[in-house]
């Protein structure tokens, strides 16, 4: 996915110059990949959490809250060290924030993507009614253990976990 869009500035910024263009051909790819697993395994992406680190998570986010004619919600979205790409055209379709809750992880000292983009995005994020959970670590554009624990807690419950009825949220 990242050898589709351009980095104009680093380090990466609040109001940082997104290259649109990419970052839909990213989307597009991201929706490739889940309309394979659909068709070729039957998985659908109710059941599927679409997430990824730094450049990756900027694109799943863009995948999982932006509206669109085609727009299917999908299980769960994480960005580690991400940032929400085009904050302008966000507008969250209603069916993302019942469905899609978001983990967002990010370095406090992080020098490349800076720790005021998580802040930033899952305010808006928030605004629009996303359930998010975020933490931070004292560590700059890397993964901590702590980090990788709390992505599986994320995606033990938003797979596996309990659903409205008490029922398993899936059978994979």
């Amino acid at each position: 996915v990242s050898t589709n869009t351009d980095l104009f500035e680093w380090p990466i910024a609040v109001g940082s110059q997104d290259d649109r263009n990419g970052l839909l051909r990213s989307v597009a790819q991201i929706e490739e990949a889940v309309n394979e697993l659909m068709e070729e395994d039957g998985i659908p992406p109710s059941k599927i959490v679409v997430g990824g680190f730094s450049q990756g998570g900027a694109a799943a986010l863009l995948a999982a809250y932006r509206s669109g004619s085609s727009f299917i919600p999908y299980a769960g979205c994480a960005g580690l060290s991400a940032w929400l790409t085009l904050p302008d055209e966000v507008k969250v379709p209603a069916e993302a924030v019942a469905k899609t809750p978001m983990l967002w992880a990010h370095g406090r000292f992080d020098d490349k993507v800076l720790f005021e983009q998580q802040e930033f995005g899952v305010d808006k994020l928030r605004e629009a009614g996303v359930k998010v959970t975020d933490t931070s670590y004292d560590m700059g554009h890397e993964s901590h253990p702590e980090e990788i624990v709390a992505l599986a807690e994320f995606l033990e419950e938003t797979l596996f976990g309990n659903g409205d009825e008490g029922k398993p949220k899936s059978e994979l």
